[in-house]
């Protein structure tokens, strides 16, 4: 049997599809799974055991007829049985139709109902992996949906123990922070940056109470002048850049606690079980986060992340 699964969305929404994928995997143990992804979110599958291979899409591009017809030829050539789709657009609800496959499933609703076999609620309300777990209902798959869970490489706990080393934490534990400085977010105008004062205010108060308590911030791709401005007022802070998904798993699993934005970061937290308060503008942490005391979502009363305070976080953290 051979499945394919059309995920748009970036690693956070990859990673929120893994219990879908796991569980589709526990039923037909025998299948081969791919999924259709963007470029951007490829690393995720580094961490996950349910999937066979992936095919890069940029669903959000500006996709000529020679790109649709360049992937609608390798799902035909491939010739899978069964089809799960994320999308609800009627150009992807057309593809679908066209590679032939025969079993076809996702959304009610959706503008591309219409072409598939099987079409499941869409109840947006609720935790993001529990709705995309709902899809399973359409190949008569009636459970819970489990929590989310990853298999990180053993190289990237190997890297993750000699980078604790090379930090000088591997025996004291340590704070991880994740600031979300990303550059797409940014060009989108998504409000999902907290403000590096308010970063300041929240480190200064941990150096205080617990001055040897390792804070380790993370360095991704455009975190350069977010982390320079941190070590400015706090040169003690320890700097750490994985250079995948795997290895920030990793380093996000040996911590004692995870500070972090609405990212993809926070939902490997989540799946490594970590404690983590996670700070969200307008959107609703209930929808990203599962029902958990390790979990905490502050939302801004404003829907402003600039509008949350450090007292609040700080509040948070030394209540629990």
């Amino acid at each position: 049997m051979r499945i394919v699964a059309l995920v748009p969305g970036g690693i956070g929404d990859q990673l929120l599809f893994f219990p879908t994928l796991d569980d589709l995997k526990q039923a037909h143990p025998n299948a081969l799974i791919d999924v259709v992804v963007e470029p951007r979110a490829k690393d995720a599958y580094r961490v996950c055991k349910s999937v066979h291979s992936t095919i890069l899409f940029d669903f959000k591009g500006r996709n000529s007829l020679a790109d649709l017809g360049n992937l609608l030829g390798v799902i035909r050539e491939r010739e899978y049985d069964l089809v799960l789709s994320l999308g609800q657009r009627w150009a992807v609800g057309l593809l679908l139709w066209l590679t032939g496959i025969p079993n076809r499933v996702g959304y009610a609703g959706s503008a591309g109902e219409f072409f598939l076999t099987r079409a499941v609620p869409l109840k947006q309300n609720q935790y993001a992996a529990q709705m995309y777990h709902d899809l399973l209902q359409g190949v008569d798959i009636h459970k819970p949906c489990p929590e989310m869970a990853i298999s990180v490489p053993a190289q990237d706990l190997d890297w993750a123990e000699g980078e604790a080393k090379r930090l000088g934490i591997q025996s004291n534990g340590y704070v991880l922070i994740h600031g979300g400085s990303s550059q797409l977010a940014k060009e989108k105008g998504i409000d999902k940056i907290y403000p590096i004062e308010s970063w300041k205010g929240i480190i200064q108060d941990f150096e205080h109470r617990q001055p040897d308590l390792p804070i380790v911030i993370v360095q991704g791709p455009d975190d350069a002048e977010f982390v320079a401005a941190l070590l400015q007022t706090s040169p003690k802070l320890k700097v750490t850049a994985p250079a995948d998904v795997g290895k920030l798993a990793a380093m996000i699993a040996a911590a004692n606690l995870m500070l972090c934005t609405d990212s993809a970061p926070m939902h490997l937290a989540v799946a490594v079980k970590t404690y983590t308060v996670a700070l969200f503008g307008p959107t609703e942490p209930k929808k990203l986060l599962p029902e958990s005391n390790r979990f905490i979502g502050i939302k801004s009363l404003t829907g402003k992340m600039s509008d949350i305070s450090p007292q609040t976080v700080l509040e948070k953290v030394w209540s629990s």
